[in-house]
């Protein structure tokens, strides 16, 4: 009587598996590369439109032209000044309202009192805009430099406060009455409990907030300012310098850009404890 054979089956190598493996998922791509493939791919478009000529060069500047702007005010020595007096606007505007944005935050997350006080009157002042706050400012404050650094403060605030006020809406109850069991009450319950429980959330609004205050410079420097690059933008759309208006729109970005991934590295460490997905 014949016995069947087992069919063949092919066993390959863990080497060949690995192998597939890597063939299959590609080979690592180093993330910042990753996050440059836009930028470029912006300015390979931008200067596609100039050589086509859809827009004007006194609509459009080449990315050349712009660099030379920025050339010509680096020699007059007055770039890094506008960029320093801009940063620090936005540094002291955005310590003041986060400050401000955590400590009545935490009171609102500890009493249901406050929260119904305080909650309707903020989140209404939320949806004023920014350009609305300027002529109100100059008429409390002047031309000076408090009146931006306010306004910028006003920008951060608000998402600060609601990320906040989220993220301790969401704490576990049994974690604040272990809190409570142990004898935690009003400012160490929120500095022991509440703030470290809701810091990705306050991290999140932090981030927003900072994007935020750099939005609100542009509208904090019309008021009667004569540096900044809020200032800058304005003088180039008053002198029909296209090329002083994208660089300041640039340097907007960059400097973003720049202050968030300062942010996001905080983050990366004050929640190196989180195992949370990363895609």
């Amino acid at each position: 009587m014949a016995v069947a054979k087992p069919a063949d089956q092919s066993l390959a190598s863990p080497a060949a598996e690995s192998g597939k493996s890597r063939w299959r998922s590609g080979l690592p791509v180093p993330s910042g590369f990753v996050g440059l493939i836009v930028p470029i791919g912006l300015v390979i478009l931008w200067q596609w439109l100039v050589n086509r000529e859809v827009y004007t060069r006194s609509q459009l500047p080449a990315p050349k032209d712009v660099w030379l702007a920025a050339q010509q005010l680096w020699d007059a020595d007055v770039l890094v000044e506008h960029i320093t007096i801009s940063t620090q606007r936005v540094a002291e505007g955005f310590g003041w309202g986060a400050g401000i944005a955590i400590v009545v935050g935490l009171a609102v997350g500890l009493s249901s009192i406050i929260d119904r006080l305080l909650s309707p009157t903020i989140q209404a002042f939320r949806a004023i805009p920014s350009l609305a706050w300027v002529p109100l400012l100059i008429l409390w404050m002047g031309i000076g430099d408090q009146p931006k650094i306010t306004l910028v403060a006003i920008g951060v605030f608000f998402p600060v406060f609601t990320a906040l006020v989220g993220g301790i809406q969401q704490i576990d109850r049994k974690l604040i009455e272990v809190g409570q069991a142990y004898g935690l009450r009003g400012p160490s319950l929120a500095w022991s409990i509440l703030l470290p429980a809701a810091t990705p959330s306050l991290i999140t609004g932090l981030r927003i907030g900072l994007a935020q205050g750099w939005l609100f410079l542009v509208a904090a420097e019309l008021i009667g300012a004569s540096k900044g690059l809020g200032f800058l933008l304005i003088d180039g759309q008053n002198t029909a310098r296209a090329d002083i208006v994208v660089l300041s729109i640039v340097l907007l970005a960059l400097l973003g850009k720049g202050t968030d991934l300062l942010l996001s590295l905080v983050e990366k460490r004050a929640l190196r404890w989180s195992d949370s997905w990363q895609g």
